[in-house]
């Protein structure tokens, strides 16, 4: 009777919180409370006094929008959220919004809504705990012993990312990832059975899980033993089918599309409460026999924490140098000695791609930050992100730093999302640039979550060549400028690439994106620094006050530089603005940012090889724009760069015209 009432509190709660909110998702609710009550209660490891703890295992609700359920396991649990809290569901400013929230909310693991996308960051933390076990974890001392669970339902597996991610997780041998799938069979327009109709059972077995069957998700105990047998297997991933009803405890709505998103309404609400045999009406109201069950059940993970504890004291005396290296790992000050570091800034002074900089910086940093992994969605060689003398990660080297994605944009960057939230080490993931429209939905929750993916991006424009328009991206500079809480760098040469790795393996709080070139670059003489704070004087006037303002990026840097030389011998003198990183620039003081930009220098001119959309605010509408807004062409770079007007002689003279 006490898991029964411990259930049901689960299913109240969340169906209370959805009423009172007139706004919400009931139906997962109460038809998977049973299962995350199981998994949370008896299997799971977590001390909600510490849900920091390094070696707890990780629950991603990957069905994101039954987030008052994942709410209702908080309270009940004691992670800090309150009755209040709950009433407060949906509302402006509180702790339980919409859909869970990353830093937002103690206990929620990863911002998941966009549907499949938690699964993917389930994979990544998997990923994470095999990569950490396989560095640190000796004979008798498992540091890093814990699983990845995920909970996903029908819509979460019709999502392709689902594919992407869980063919790599079997691949991988990821056999401490347990997936427990809500088959409910229903979607917001009706049975799956409009849409879905596959044998997702054997979907599985191909991608190599092992896969389980509970034909009753109200049956708590099926649900124990079938997450103890997946734990039992750790030679590959699980996958538990679970069978609920959506809406359970409401005939009205049980089965029904209508479960789904909308709240019960407030008779439902009641004919609920009678049919779960709850003993009290008031709304929010849960017996405090319940809450003393949820507390004696907290004691099981603070007792293996404190078992935990002790083994890793042991295993810092008997090898201080793996704790050292250890607590390096978690350290997120690191990276910033290579600002001091000579060897890293030198200049070697030759002319080259930025992409081919990019590899070689890596390559240096690595060395330096050895929790670094990452790779390329099969274009590694292309992009230049293999690590030099590093193995390859795989189900027998976890050790590896080089992981290889295969062809798969969306599901390799929810993996590095994974990966980072999980602790303990920097990602990147890599691709060329007319790809990031692949990445952007998981980018766009490493913004929202505030961790500091890196996004390595090559062929970064019409230099792409003959390749033609379907590879020169042209739109996705603007893309990725416009997403909140990202840097975006497109740098010129070598010192402007090492300020991008520099910041990007600094940054604590923010994504960011490397857009590089596959062409080879001019070097650049008076590059410097400076490009930490994202725009600076490349060229200065010759004369007391310029004329106009040249401001560029990456290889339209160098040409806009010689048109500026060129402007000078007609009597136009020209200063030229570097702009590696518009974001950066935009959070220097305003005394610097006019000292680059001066109010009283009107005329203005932005030249990049991308959509004229981003330059908007620094040259405004009286401006003049050298920019591509339309698609390119199959042809070698250097005549696309000259059809399309990036040639110092055809920036000079637009300029010419411009100013006269």
């Amino acid at each position: 009777m006490t898991d029964k009432m411990a259930v049901n509190a689960i299913r109240i709660l969340s169906a209370d919180a959805v009423q009172k909110a007139k706004s919400g998702h009931p139906g997962l609710p109460l038809g998977a409370a049973p299962i995350a009550y199981e998994l949370w209660a008896h299997h799971m490891r977590h001390n909600p006094e510490d849900p920091d703890w390094m070696n707890r295992d990780r629950f991603i609700l990957s069905a994101g929008h039954g987030s008052s359920m994942l709410y209702s396991l908080l309270h009940l649990f004691g992670y800090g959220l309150s009755i209040e809290d709950l009433k407060e569901f949906r509302q402006l400013g509180s702790r339980t919004p919409g859909h869970p929230e990353y830093r937002h909310t103690k206990g929620v693991e990863a911002t998941t809504g966009p549907l499949g996308a938690g699964l993917g960051m389930a994979v990544g933390m998997a990923m994470a705990e095999q990569h950490l076990a396989a560095k640190f974890n000796r004979k008798g001392y498992p540091v890093f012993d814990h699983y990845t669970y995920a909970l996903c339902g029908d819509g979460c597996l019709m999502e392709g990312i689902s594919s992407e991610v869980l063919s790599l997780a079997g691949t991988l041998g990821l056999g401490k990832l347990i997936v427990l799938y809500d088959s409910n069979s229903i979607t917001i327009e009706g049975g799956t059975d409009l849409a879905f109709t596959e044998d997702v059972s054997k979907r599985f077995e191909a991608f190599g899980f092992q896969v389980l069957t509970v034909r009753d998700g109200n049956d708590i105990e099926a649900v124990g033993r079938a997450i103890e047998k997946a734990k039992d297997d750790t030679s590959r991933p699980s996958f538990i089918k679970i069978t609920t009803k959506i809406g359970y405890g409401v005939p009205a709505k049980e089965g029904k599309s209508s479960a789904h998103g909308e709240p019960l309404g407030e008779e439902n609400v009641k004919i609920l409460r009678k049919t779960l045999e709850w003993p009290l009406e008031e709304a929010f109201a849960v017996p405090e026999t319940v809450y003393e069950h949820y507390r004696k059940l907290t004691c099981a993970g603070k007792d293996a924490e404190e078992k935990w504890k002790k083994m890793f004291a042991s295993y810092s005396e008997k090898y201080p140098e793996l704790r050292t290296e250890l607590e390096a790992w978690f350290d997120e000050d690191t990276a910033t000695a290579l600002y001091d570091d000579e060897e890293y800034w030198k200049r070697e002074n030759k002319a080259d791609a930025t992409r081919n900089i990019s590899g070689k910086a890596l390559n240096y940093i690595k060395d330096r930050l050895p929790n670094l992994v990452g790779g390329s969605a099969d274009l590694g060689p292309s992009n230049k992100t293999v690590m030099n003398g590093e193995k390859d990660y795989s189900a027998d080297c976890p050790e590896g730093r080089n992981i290889h994605f295969g062809v798969r944009e969306i599901g390799m960057t929810a993996v590095v999302n994974g990966m980072l939230l999980h602790g303990g080490l920097r990602t990147y993931a890599a691709t060329f640039f007319v790809f990031a429209d692949y990445m952007k939905p998981m980018l766009r929750l490493s913004s929202l979550m505030e961790i500091p993916q890196i996004a390595i991006f090559s062929h970064d424009s019409i230099g792409v060549g003959e390749d033609g328009p379907t590879h020169e991206p042209v739109e996705q500079l603007t893309m990725l400028r416009s997403m909140p809480n990202m840097w975006v760098f497109r740098p010129a040469d070598e010192v402007e690439t090492k300020a991008a790795w520099y910041c990007a393996v600094t940054s604590r709080r923010t994504p960011v994106s490397l857009v590089l070139s596959r062409q080879a670059l001019p070097v650049l003489e008076n590059t410097s620094k400076d490009a930490l704070r994202g725009g600076y004087i490349l060229r200065k006037e010759k004369k007391e006050k310029a004329d106009v303002v040249i401001l560029a990026t990456g290889s339209e840097v160098g040409i806009s530089v010689e048109a500026a030389e060129l402007l000078e011998a007609d009597g136009i003198s020209a200063r030229v603005v570097s702009m590696p990183c518009m974001e950066l620039f935009e959070e220097q003081p305003a005394e610097y940012k006019n000292s680059v930009l001066p109010a009283e220098l009107h005329k203005r001119v932005a030249v990049e090889a991308g959509s004229s959309m981003s330059w908007g605010r620094y040259v405004g509408t009286g401006g003049c724009y050298i920019t591509m807004d339309t698609f390119g062409a199959s042809a070698p770079a250097a005549k696309l760069f000259e059809k399309y007007g990036f040639t110092a002689e055809n920036i000079r003279n637009k300029i010419k015209t411009y100013v006269n």
